[in-house]
């Protein structure tokens, strides 16, 4: 009696083989001993049907009867070390291969392909049996390499993979379909996309898996042009294409100037009658979007006849991906309402949407969903989540989802740094970054740069020095957006000839990096050098956004330079085509206000036709009391007492030049008004890095370990001062207070 004993089964792009199914694939003879036995066909025959219905409870029933019966047969064996692999009992398989006294070829491959079948978890111990398996003189087939290839796909190292594809060759294996579509998979996982390309051009006999797996290596590398030029090479040479060539192609077109080719598919498709099948729907959905057409991508998803999960999240996510927010919101509510249950990536694209709105309160009820469905230990999710809370300043919020998990992955851990940066919480940033360091994860680009962030606002310039001694260790480049980070880092601490030598060293530079520059050389009175890297930036031939004119708009104001920086006010949107911001308009009036043109700096404030709130009143109202100019200051503060602010700054200016004018029944309204709305002067706050240690000062603080010798040495430099005839400004609040 001849059995058929293992048969190929292929879904997507997931290799796996069925042992002891009737099918094609390699043969077994069972043996006449078998043969005349009743009880082992009968035990034969149940663990096949049980394996092939993952009955586990009734397999391990039957395991009781086999042990019972004392039968010893390595069929036997090896069809219940399959039943346990499949039912991924795992420890169960071992134990039960471990004690087959006469091992043969299957016994090894279910055992491998049980734990190939586990994931990156298994895969290490696949490699370790593949050894065992040829130390101990058996000889691997086609079924076996393919089980480990499938296993070395998850390994970071492919080394081990390429050993076993060096074993193969030696035993003439590559020449299996089968294999060489795992080992080419195995070779793309890695992104080594060209010895994957390698082992295509040589397989013998191709099948549709074959060529999907090699386009679909070609899209994760963002290779459209391989991807599509194999695509169109299947075409000529294949009578037919199915639905996994075409997800495949459609997921390496991700940019705008893709779309046409896209549209190309998409015809295709409907000509072999491929828009029927789900998959090819949401993979032209989610195409439309990434390309950025998502009048195309709505289009598709409405003609849609069968939506699932997948399909809404693909429309959900390109809108939020797009700057759509709005949208993406209406539509998880669609979704909702039509019964659909939202996946881990719905949501993922939904908290997206919350995020870039600053939407908590639904980011909120968002939360509660997927609480309420079971999503919560979603690594993604938890992720989206945090960065949601930190972009929505509930930083508490954020840090309780990061504290939830038990193994944050590097995505999560840089979340969560990037958040406390983003909320000024720069302290907490360094060191949670710090943490992560003692617990041996490493960093990625992203974490660096936030984290060179949360310095450049600490002014922290020895740690700042340490951390970029760290992305050199890393082996990080200066590409964007280290570079960036660093150069803004090194400006920010006034140490512009390293900022400078960072910024020229960078292979290229974004405006990101022009603005850091600038920025830099404007705050640290070197304007004038500002404005020629402004010109350089343009001959380069990189497009200033909003903030370059703020940063060079400062530098005029700085240097004095009224009629250049009327030019550059006027240049934003006669060349570039952009409207002046409240930011550019605060500059002009510190620009008028700086060179004592009081006045047209109020004209000019009263003609904005921006909403700007108080910020411009409250820099001419400072600008007043520089200039001695008391009757202009009392009308800018009246203004912004008008407004109702709430800062103490505004009343403390206007009390002043009130006192100044000897105004005492306005100085008195001022301050009653100012107890009336609740505002308090709030306590002046400063800092200074010594010996890689932060000293920090509040008014009236008294904690600090040396106050003692600080009031010492105060007393002894006010002594000083006024020694040498210093007096004291007559004019300030306190005197007033």
């Amino acid at each position: 009696m001849v059995l058929l004993a293992m048969v190929e089964k292929n879904k997507s792009l997931t290799f796996t083989r069925e042992i002891f199914c009737v099918g094609g694939g390699a043969i077994i003879t069972l043996t006449d001993d078998l043969m005349t036995l009743p009880s082992n066909r009968s035990f034969f025959t149940a663990l096949l049907q049980y394996t092939h219905n993952r009955s586990l409870q009734k397999g391990k029933a039957l395991h009781a009867q086999i042990i019972k019966s004392s039968s010893s047969c390595v069929y036997i064996a090896n069809s219940l070390v399959n039943l346990y692999a499949k039912c991924q009992r795992l420890r169960e398989a071992k134990f039960v291969f471990e004690r087959i006294q006469n091992k043969d070829v299957v016994s090894w491959n279910c055992i491998i392909n049980g734990y190939s079948q586990h994931g990156p978890s298994g895969s290490s111990h696949v490699m370790e049996l593949f050894q065992r398996m040829r130390a101990e003189n058996t000889a691997p087939n086609a079924h076996t390499f393919a089980g480990v290839f499938t296993a070395a796909s998850n390994l970071v190292d492919a080394a081990g993979g390429r050993l076993a594809h060096a074993v193969a060759i030696k035993m003439d294996s590559c020449r299996d379909v089968f294999v060489g579509s795992s080992l080419m998979n195995m070779y793309c996982k890695a992104g080594l996309t060209p010895e994957a390309r390698k082992v295509f051009d040589t397989m013998p006999e191709r099948n549709s898996v074959s060529w999907a797996t090699m386009i679909s290596g070609y899209a994760s590398q963002k290779l459209a042009a391989e991807a599509l030029g194999l695509f169109g090479l299947m075409r000529r040479e294949e009578e037919g294409e199915n639905e996994f060539v075409f997800t495949s192609v459609l997921s390496a077109l991700t940019l705008p100037e893709l779309v046409n080719n896209g549209k190309q598919i998409h015809c295709i498709a409907v000509k072999n009658g491929l828009l029927s099948i789900v998959s090819v729907g949401n993979a032209l959905v989610t195409m439309y979007a990434k390309c950025g057409s998502l009048d195309d991508a709505l289009q598709t998803f409405e003609t849609s006849s069968d939506k699932n999960s997948i399909t809404w999240s693909a429309m959900i996510t390109g809108y939020a991906q797009s700057g759509d927010s709005d949208k993406a919101l209406k539509l998880f509510s669609s979704m909702h309402l039509s019964g659909i249950r939202p996946s881990e990536f719905t949501f993922v694209g939904v908290i997206n949407a919350c995020s870039d709105l600053g939407a908590a309160w639904e980011g909120k009820q968002v939360h509660d969903y997927l609480l309420k469905l079971g999503f919560e230990s979603q690594i993604y999710v938890m992720t989206a989540l945090v960065d949601m809370y930190a972009k929505c300043s509930s930083i508490v919020d954020a840090r309780k989802g990061f504290d939830y998990l038990q193994e944050p992955d590097i995505v999560l851990w840089t979340s969560m740094i990037g958040g406390y940066v983003q909320n000024g919480e720069n302290e907490d940033a360094l060191s949670l970054y710090g943490r992560m360091e003692m617990e041996g994860i490493l960093p990625n680009e992203l974490t660096m740069a936030s984290v060179l962030k949360a310095c450049s606002s600490l002014a922290a310039l020895e740690q700042g020095k340490q951390i970029h001694a760290r992305t050199v260790k890393y082996g990080f480049g200066l590409e964007v957006p280290i570079g960036s980070a660093l150069s803004t880092m090194y400006a920010k601490c006034g140490c512009l000839k390293d900022g400078t030598l960072v910024f020229r060293r960078m292979p290229a530079r974004d405006v990101i990096s022009w603005n850091a520059m600038i920025s830099g050389l404007s705050q640290n009175g070197r304007g004038k050098e500002a404005l020629e890297l402004f010109e350089e930036m343009q001959l380069e031939g990189t497009k200033p956004d909003y903030v370059t004119f703020v940063n060079i708009l400062s530098a005029c104001s700085h240097m004095g330079l009224v009629e250049r920086g009327w030019g550059y006010f006027r240049m934003m949107f006669d060349e570039f085509g952009m409207d002046p911001r409240v930011e550019h308009y605060a500059c002009m009036v510190d620009i008028l206000s700086r060179a004592g043109k009081l006045k047209e700096a109020i004209e000019f404030t009263e003609s904005a036709s921006i909403d700007h709130g108080m910020c411009l009143w409250r820099i001419i109202l400072g600008a007043c009391r520089n200039y001695r100019n008391y009757e202009l200051g009392a009308y800018a503060g009246e203004k912004l007492m008008e407004l109702g602010s709430q800062e103490s700054s505004a009343y403390v200016l206007l009390s002043s030049i009130y006192s100044a004018l000897g105004r005492w029944e306005d100085v008195e309204r001022v301050r009653r008004m100012m107890k009336l709305r609740g505002v308090s002067k709030e306590p002046g706050c400063s800092w200074i890095e010594l010996k890689s240690g932060v000293h920090v000062f509040v008014v009236k603080d008294q904690m600090h370990p040396q106050i003692g010798d600080i009031h010492v040495e105060l007393r002894r430099l006010s002594k000083q001062m006024k020694d040498e005839g210093y007096e004291p400004a007559t004019d300030s609040f306190s005197a007033v207070l």
